[in-house]
């Protein structure tokens, strides 16, 4: 059996999430990276005079991906310390460089500026999707800008709306989402180089006092690490409050994607639409009949996941005791990346859904004529009112024609014609002309085809501008 199959891994991640997602938060990018910190920090030591040679630099520089994780696995278990195992095998394979290699540096100087790099390049991932997604939702939007449809409150029938107008409505939370990620992108800082209680006493020692040299060190790590600005105040670690911050945005997205996912599985179930089904592809093993809503499905219950996690990240932030404690560590480890993982996952499965989205009119068109005499209710309250009609008499003779309609249709089984009823109450004075010409549902759904093409061009164009290039280096296959 192959050496792949015999331990446990993440079983959905390489199923659902994508390549750059996974190898990004591959153990060889998690610690090239720790690498490519203790050359940062190397670097800056010699450029402030301390005595590291130009020829340790090389040796480390040309092992940053050459990393041996059977000596790494052997050391730890010797060691019991992950950051110092690392350091060793780094070490033997530039041995010439193994005795500046962490020099004046604490683990969390390496572990934590290398997280932030890592979640800062997820958090791009991310925007990048959102956006892809965004741009097929659009062009579902503007298609079916006037395409009338039933509306719902509270799941029943309330007033004719269009399906661009819906798709808008799961767009707006998606945008909104949007924002937030670029603002983590654009606000999360680099942790700098504090020492092991954020004093910097090491780099104190080594200086001998001079902090402007310090300062220097930790500005050449932070802009080579390309972070413009260095949390200013923490302790061993970062405040941990950023990655509340960064499972927060990541929970944002999963409450959008549910609730995309779930309204999307409601439709499917009323046959208004469905996402994709291929030729040969099997509904049940048991009903043959069956077309389940199985990506929608996927993306619910990954979100749940995620909404899961969120809570992992309040309690860490919550319980690190004055400098740090280890409470965070494996946490950490599990839920953030498995956090962007799922959320990667999702929106894959969202773009999948909105690429080939099957629609269907006519049966749009049947649910919303089955209730539109109903919804004319309020408009020939007004109408009779404006006739002379009394409005409380008005409104109870509709009252007692739809419920003796609604009880036809749900006990007896039995059709009425709300119409033929209405046009028949003396009370109201309206003929069923004048009701059959109030039937046309484009006349029903008030501004939905101008409130979806406004929100088109002027909140998701300005976006689907800025990001054009990278959705179009970011292909999603479909499946």
């Amino acid at each position: 059996m192959s050496k792949q199959y015999d331990q446990y891994t993440a079983p959905w991640a390489q199923r659902y999430a994508s390549q750059e997602m996974l190898e990004l938060l591959s153990p060889q990018t998690r610690y090239s990276t720790w690498r490519q910190m203790w050359l940062w920090l190397a670097e800056a030591e010699k450029s402030v005079g301390l005595p590291i040679t130009d020829s340790q630099l090389a040796q480390m520089r040309k092992n940053l991906e050459n990393i041996d994780f059977d000596k790494v696995q052997k050391y730890e278990k010797e060691l019991k310390h992950d950051v110092m195992a690392h350091i060793r095998a780094f070490g033997d394979a530039a041995p010439e460089a193994a005795p500046i290699i962490h020099l004046g540096a604490t683990s969390a100087d390496i572990t934590d500026n290398a997280d932030l790099i890592i979640f800062r390049k997820a958090l791009v991932i991310i925007e990048t999707k959102i956006a892809r997604l965004l741009a097929s939702m659009a062009k579902r939007a503007e298609r079916y800008h006037d395409m009338a449809c039933l509306g719902f409150t509270h799941l029943q029938p309330a007033q004719i709306t269009t399906l661009g107008k819906r798709i808008t409505m799961w767009m707006q939370s998606l945008l909104e989402d949007l924002r937030e990620f670029e603002r983590m992108v654009e606000l999360l800082p680099f942790r700098g180089i504090k020492g092991a209680t954020g004093t910097g006493e090491s780099f104190h020692t080594l200086l001998n006092g001079d902090y402007k040299k310090y300062q220097a060190i930790e500005s050449y790590c932070a802009l080579h690490a390309g972070f413009q600005t260095v949390e200013p105040a923490c302790g061993q670690t970062y405040d941990r409050k950023w990655d509340s911050y960064i499972m927060t945005a990541l929970a944002h997205l999963a409450e959008s994607v549910h609730k995309i996912g779930t309204d999307l599985r409601l439709l499917q179930s009323m046959h208004e639409l469905e996402e994709p089904f291929t030729k040969n592809q099997v509904g049940s093993s048991a009903m043959s009949y069956k077309r389940n809503p199985v990506k929608a499905e996927r993306a619910c219950s990954l979100a749940k996941f995620v909404l899961s996690l969120y809570n992992n990240t309040q309690m860490i932030t919550a319980t690190q005791w004055l400098e740090r404690t280890l409470d965070d560590s494996a946490n950490r480890r599990l839920s953030i990346p498995q956090a962007f993982l799922a959320c990667d996952s999702i929106l894959i499965i969202l773009t999948h859904i909105f690429e080939g989205l099957m629609v269907y009119p006519k049966v749009i068109e049947h649910n919303m004529k089955r209730e539109l005499p109903f919804l004319l209710s309020e408009r020939v309250l007004m109408l009779a009112v404006q006739k002379g009609a009394d409005r409380q008499e008005t409104h109870e003779a509709l009252r007692r024609i739809s419920m003796e309609v609604h009880v036809s249709q749900m006990e007896d089984g039995v059709e009425l014609d709300f119409l033929d009823l209405v046009a028949k109450e003396k009370v109201l004075h309206i003929n069923r002309r004048t009701l059959e010409e109030m039937m046309n549902p484009k006349a029903l759904f008030g501004f939905a085809d101008v409130q979806t093409n406004a929100f088109l061009k002027q909140h998701i164009e300005p976006f689907l501008e800025r990001y054009e290039k990278r959705i179009k280096q970011t292909p999603i296959d479909l499946i």
